[in-house]
């Protein structure tokens, strides 16, 4: 169930909740709360004098039995508050997922005066922090069982930049809500033809048009690269295109590409069995794409977007790919598959070329291409390729403004050795050597006729601890990031 949400001009004191959260910096101050103070018989002034709450990032301290107004009264620390809608939307996620774990079933959000955007921060991350991916459990004896997280009320003044600040932040924790109960589901359940009814379904809400193409169709198209990975398995594997025109006729819309393996078993060169029911989340680059979509169609953006995703399962099997096989793709380069555990970037070499039919103005594809990116930049940061230094730094400022920090790799001409074929024109495996930049070099020969960028999201797109403020799972990465470049677009 969706979290209902609103905005009130109620003043801190007076709001009667089961749960009020008050967010404060490493510097906090009770003067602005002197009759809620009084309500707690001045105990929020005492916890801060003695230093028993600092506002450190994420340290919590909660107020209960309140005669008056809030039942409960939970401070929750911001830290250093340089970005402050990164720190509002942390703490409003934190403040959720407490919510969640107390049963209260409503709170209430406060933090002094907030502008648009700390308004559609604070939002976006009520709805993060009350994300849970219940579907496939079953409830615990009703004795036992605890309110989930329904209603949130965000106390800021009711306005016309805060309505806008607070419609962004419903459209943008939507997106991001898709995307992780899209990562969260087993292969079994979201599977590629899956992906497809979820498209078609964003598609009829927001009047977009979808185009899917089966293993026929991309048979017909000499999609030789991304079948090499289908072949294995008897899902029909699925490409699927989804043009959002809310720009102006004709004008170059931004391309989003995500690579979609449901589930990755590494084929032929099959991946050990630690750990392997994680590559359900190969697919987090599809999930990324379609929560972008559901966002931008919410918040009706002006500007055209088209959205493309490679979607299928990579199994061993008799019919599946050999290492040593090589393939045609669809641009017409011939590839050695020298490992078919490295499929993402054959999937993503026919989408990519694919992506000329749209004649786009930007391409960003996102990927949990490679485990190399992992060892490089560990689960902080997302990888970013791409030959156009301005570029580069317009993905990067975006991912920072989502709160899904970027980090430039190279990606230098001398790497392009590496992945030298003895028997076709390119390698899909050039080693263990810089192997997330060899992964990169590989998807930008099928790039040239556009300006290209490319997210290996390996490290981020999903999280094997607690978070704090999410859960252990997928984080939605890369939702914001293609949301935020997006948006950035239009300024």
């Amino acid at each position: 169930m969706p979290l209902e949400l609103e905005l009130s001009s109620a003043s801190v004191a007076s709001v009667r909740t089961p749960l009020l959260a008050i967010a404060m910096d490493e510097k906090p101050g009770a003067a602005t709360l002197v009759d809620l103070d009084k309500a707690l018989g001045g105990a929020l002034q005492r916890a801060i004098e003695g230093r028993e709450f600092r506002g450190a990032r994420d340290e919590m301290l909660q107020f209960s039995g309140v005669p008056e107004g809030a039942r409960r009264v939970l401070l929750v620390g911001m830290g250093k508050t340089a970005d402050r809608p990164g720190a509002l939307r942390r703490a409003a996620a934190l403040a959720a997922r407490q919510a969640n774990k107390l049963g209260s079933g409503e709170i209430a959000f406060h933090a002094g005066i907030l502008d648009e955007k700390s308004v559609e921060a604070v939002t976006a991350g009520l709805i993060a922090g009350s994300w849970e991916y219940k579907d496939l459990k079953s409830p615990p004896p009703e004795e036992e069982r605890r309110a989930p997280l329904a209603r949130a009320t965000i106390l800021a003044d009711d306005n016309e930049a805060t309505r806008r600040g607070f419609a962004a932040g419903q459209a943008i924790g939507t997106g991001h809500s898709l995307a992780r109960s899209l990562a969260m589901m087993p292969g079994n359940l979201c599977t590629p033809e899956f992906l497809a009814t979820t498209a078609r379904e964003i598609a009829e809400r927001y009047g977009m048009k979808l185009t899917v193409l089966g293993r026929a169709e991309m048979t017909a198209e000499g999609m030789g690269s991304f079948l090499s990975v289908a072949q294995g398995t008897p899902q029909d594997p699925k490409l699927i295109a989804i043009e959002y025109a809310g720009g102006k006729a004709g004008e170059k819309p931004i391309t989003l590409v995500g690579k979609g393996l449901c589930f990755d078993s590494g084929g032929i060169s099959i991946k050990p069995a630690q750990s392997m029911e994680d590559m359900k989340f190969d697919m987090c680059g599809a999930a990324g794409v379609l929560g972008a979509l559901e966002a931008i169609g919410r918040m009706k953006l002006p500007i055209n977007v088209v959205g493309l995703i490679g979607a299928t399962t990579n199994m061993p099997s008799g019919t599946a790919a050999n290492p040593g096989d090589v393939v045609k793709s669809h641009l017409g380069k011939y590839i050695e598959i020298i490992n078919t555990d490295a499929e993402g970037r054959l999937v993503l070499a026919d989408v990519l070329s694919y992506a000329r039919k749209f004649d786009p103005a930007v391409v960003i594809d996102a990927a949990t291409l490679t485990g190399a990116c992992v060892i490089a930049l560990g689960h902080t940061a997302t990888g970013v390729f791409g030959t156009d230094e301005a570029l580069v730094g317009e993905v990067i400022a975006a991912g920072k403004r989502a709160g899904e920090p970027g980090w430039a790799m190279p990606l230098w001409d001398e790497y392009r050795e590496l992945i030298k074929s003895d028997v076709a024109d390119i390698k899909n495996s050039g080693g263990r050597p810089a192997g997330a930049i060899t992964a990169a070099m590989f998807l930008k020969e099928f790039t040239e006729a556009y300006p290209w960028i490319h997210l290996d999201i390996a490290g981020t797109a999903y999280s094997e601890t607690d978070l704090v403020a999410i859960p252990k799972g997928p984080t939605g990465t890369p939702t914001g990031t293609f949301i935020e470049f997006v948006r950035g677009r239009l300024t």
